[in-house]
Order: C-alpha cells, then structure tokens, then sequence
C-alpha cells in the first residue's frame, strides 16, 4: 500500500511535465509513502506496546538514579515511589519489576547516558513522551519540598539529554511546584479563597502570567488538558497503568483555572 504516492504523484508529473515532471512527481510520491509508512508504524499495536514497555522501565530507572543523586535514598522518596506504584494499580510482579528497576537505577554502575540514549530510540519522536517522562522526575524531585545541588545537577543532566534547555525545565519545575498546590487539598477547588500568592500559584501551574488575556489563558488550560488526556497518552505509548497519575495532574490543572476563572469574574 505504500506505492499509491509515487503512483498518482508520477502520473500527475507525466501529465504536466512529461517524462521530467514523472522522475519529480515519483521523487515527491516517495516521500509522502515514507513518511506514510513511518506514520503508520508508529501507531501500530506492536509499536505502542513497546514504547510502553520502554516507557516503564525507564521511568522506574530514573526514578532510582534520582532518588539516589544526594547519596541517600530519603523516606519520602521511598513513599513517593510507593505512592505511584499504588496509583498505578500494578499487580505483584509488576511491583516488584518496578522496584527492581529502582534499585539498578540506584547502583553507582547505572549508566543514565546509556539509558536515556534508549529511550530516545524508540521515543525520541514524540516531544510530549519526553515531557511526561521529565514530570515525573521533577514530582519526585520536589516530594522533599525543595531540590539538593546533587539532585538538580542529576535532573538537568538528564533534561539536556531529553533534549529540554535549561530555560524549558525551568519552566516546567514552576509549573509543578504550583500545581502541587492544588493537589487533593481541603477547599482547593475553585470554591477556596482567592488570596494574592494562591493566585499567583494558579497562574504559574497553568505556565502564564497575571496579565495573560482570558482566551490566551483558556487556550493553556485546553492545551494543558489536552497533553494530560488519557486516549492521547495511551496512543503516545505512556502506559495505561499510569493514567491515575495523569488523571490527578488533570485535576490540579481544572483546580487552578476554576480559581483564575472565578477571581476574573
């Protein structure tokens, strides 16, 4: 099937060009069938499979080598971990392949380079994979309610090998710390008190300003929404087990706009 670009491109170039315009128009059909067969892959079963499969073994190793960048794996850290191992629902053996993971992740031979580097192989694709999988290093990092030297230097290292610049994940950690905020407290729904810093915070775990005008403030949201969507992240290869975690991530984000939203009123 992937012959129909050259086919009616050709023919289309012969009838306009003659023989010349035939070698452009099949030259032009070869890449649209390329780029169809590339598209077509990346969506199959098999496909998805294993981006999910790399997905979760690469998250769990990080996590490890994350949580062991300050030489010491703290309690909380181990909570997290156990926090996300529950919210995804993972069976007995899956449980103790995720801890598994996060143990090698954690051994000084880890290599991260090499890791990553494998990742990006079969997912390097697909921009919003890489950030999903940087979110959830960036909400372990944050679980001690502040970021070591070691920690940030270990979080930027793999960022820059994600291929996020200092500038982007720096963004992408005011986001979080905000939206953590918002994360299952007492009244945090839109009904709690707009006070000045919870606004404030309401903004940035949305990514814009206090200036931002409403469209440009409910185009983020949607935008936001949107990456965090359960059907789409299934289809990026994020694994279905995972989908709790998004769904809450979701739910920080519809807080923090309801709030904005009910103060612009």
């Amino acid at each position: 099937m992937f012959f129909y670009g050259k086919l009616v491109a050709g023919l289309i170039g012969l009838v306009v060009g003659g023989l010349l315009g035939l070698i452009i128009g099949v030259f032009i059909g070869h890449q649209f069938d390329r780029g169809l067969r590339r598209t077509m892959e990346a969506n199959s079963p098999e496909n998805i499979a294993r981006l999910k499969e790399r997905f979760f073994e690469t998250i769990f190793l990080l996590l490890g080598h994350m949580a062991k960048a300050d030489g010491r794996i703290s309690q909380q850290e181990v909570e997290h971990t156990e926090m996300l191992i529950r919210q995804m629902g993972l069976d007995a053996g899956q449980r103790q392949r995720a801890i598994d993971l996060f143990k090698q992740g954690a051994t000084p031979e880890f290599d991260v380079q090499v890791t990553v580097a494998a990742f990006l192989e079969l997912c390097g694709r697909q921009p919003q994979l890489r950030q999903t999988l940087l979110l959830f290093l960036v909400s372990l990092a944050l679980v001690d309610h502040g970021i070591e030297p070691e920690e940030r230097r270990v979080l930027d290292h793999i960022a820059a090998l994600l291929g996020f610049n200092p500038m982007q994940l720096e963004h992408l950690l005011r986001m979080a710390q905000a939206q953590e905020q918002f994360h299952h407290r007492p009244g945090g729904g839109a009904g709690a008190a707009a006070g000045p810093d919870r606004l404030q915070a309401a903004y940035a775990a949305l990514g814009v300003s206090p200036d931002v005008s409403d469209r440009d403030l409910k185009k983020a949201y949607r935008k936001l929404m949107s990456e965090n969507h359960p059907d789409k992240l299934i289809a990026r290869g994020v694994p279905d087990d995972m989908l709790k975690v998004a769904t809450e991530k979701s739910q920080e984000i519809t807080a923090a706009y309801e709030l904005v939203s009910k103060y612009r009123k």
